[in-house]
């Protein structure tokens, strides 16, 4: 029988970080100015609060679809930190108005590309092949 992955490592990391950084963000957000570690300040939560929301929805499709080989726990947590990545870059770029539906897009197929081939890497198993050294071998 498949042995089921246990959620319980994820729930504890996925709680903490949403707490601290949605909490974090709304002190940001009510209380202080947009000096310079403010907007640190916000972008560091941003990255908690958005990996912490993200942690059991990657849970979730791994456990609905999954792979060959399993995905390791730091498979999921890297996912959920893309999201965080995707989201923190984003808001970045709206704050410089720079922010487009083909960057939208292209960021997303570019983090989606990248995290495809760091999972192929994973997924190879070729070994080089061992040589022997053969160093009994007399060269008369």
């Amino acid at each position: 029988m498949e042995e089921k992955s246990n959620f319980k490592p994820f729930g504890f990391s996925a709680l903490v970080l949403a707490l601290i950084g949605w909490g974090g963000m709304y002190l940001i957000v009510t209380i202080s100015l947009p000096y310079v570690w403010s907007r640190w300040g916000f972008f560091a939560l941003l990255l908690m609060a958005l990996t912490g929301t993200a942690l059991p929805i990657v849970y979730f499709l791994h456990q609905r679809f999954p792979t060959e080989p399993p995905a390791d726990a730091n498979v999921i947590l890297r996912q959920a930190m893309w999201a965080g990545v995707y989201g923190v870059t984003l808001a970045w770029l709206q704050l410089g108005r720079v922010l487009t539906l083909y960057v939208i897009l292209g960021l997303a197929g570019g983090l989606i590309a990248a995290e495809y081939f760091i999972r192929l890497r994973e997924r190879a198993n070729r070994r080089p092949p061992v040589i022997p050294d053969d160093e009994n071998h007399d060269a008369s």
